[in-house]
């Protein structure tokens, strides 16, 4: 019999807070390992958007302990063909839906072990066909915490679905990236990180555009700037962002998802 011992497990999901799906899920753990401790990580992932879920699974996960069970879904693809993969590395485990939400994940632990999750002794006993994260995902991460080792639940797979992500491009002069989402406070994060900046002019002074429009200088924080005067900086993810100071860069600016909206780092 699994003994129960406290372990992290985080949700991510594209529920939000207004239904009682994340609380159902929860339920699900807590009836299997009542000491499981439960971080939502976030619930207001973009319907759909799987880059952008992504990004923010990958931007996340270094911050809590190795071992955690990291369980995401946005899963448009749920009760048809698609697989749930379980992803094992010593950073942690991951479960979510064979979508590309792990691309990000799977680019930084090359070396993780993936299996398909298909052994229904780690389910509920029934499974709706439109809610795999109670049925499926949730029994699997408590089973997980209590110690049930990854290939137990499910035969190891190689070909996992990946998302292809714009890399930003270099040329003598400048770094060419895009937007790649919009969070909650409207600041555009792309994906130009401090790094390829030092990397490629170390003693520059950059200036930033975004589609065709001159930010400016790169600030270390909001208020270098005047109220509601857009700036870019360096977020805390370590990616360049265009902001607003007390204001919203994306209603600003007219970002839409289905919109490319380019980014220029230019040591002129």
């Amino acid at each position: 019999m699994e003994e129960t011992r406290p372990c992290v497990i985080t949700l991510s999901t594209d529920f939000g807070l207004e239904d009682p799906y994340v609380g159902v899920m929860k339920g699900v753990i807590l009836g299997i390992n009542p000491r499981a401790r439960i971080v939502d990580l976030t619930h207001a992932l973009s319907h759909h958007r799987l880059k952008e879920a992504a990004f923010i699974l990958s931007s996340a996960y270094a911050y809590f302990p190795p071992g955690t069970v990291h369980l995401a879904i946005v899963d448009p693809g749920v009760g048809g063909e698609r697989r749930i993969l379980v992803v094992h590395d010593r950073q942690g485990i991951w479960i979510a839906p064979d979508n590309g939400i792990l691309t990000l994940v799977l680019r930084n632990h090359p070396r993780a072990d993936i299996f398909h999750l298909t052994n229904r002794k780690f389910f509920l006993k029934e499974i709706s066909s439109t809610f795999h994260g109670r049925d499926i995902m949730a029994p699997t991460a408590a089973h997980i915490s209590l110690g049930t080792p990854p290939d137990a639940l499910g035969e190891k797979v190689h070909d996992p679905v990946l998302l292809e992500f714009p890399e930003p491009q270099q040329t003598e002069d400048r770094l060419l990236g895009q937007v790649l989402w919009a969070d909650h406070f409207g600041n555009l994060i792309t994906n130009i990180n401090r790094e390829m900046i030092v990397r490629t002019n170390p003693e520059g002074r950059p200036t930033v555009r975004i589609d065709g429009r001159t930010i400016g200088r790169i600030h270390s924080t909001y208020s270098d700037v005047p109220r509601e005067a857009l700036l870019a900086l360096i977020g805390s993810t370590g990616y360049l962002e265009i902001a607003c100071n007390q204001g919203r860069a994306a209603d600003r600016l007219g970002y839409r998802s289905d919109h490319v909206m380019a980014v220029e780092v230019c040591f002129e």
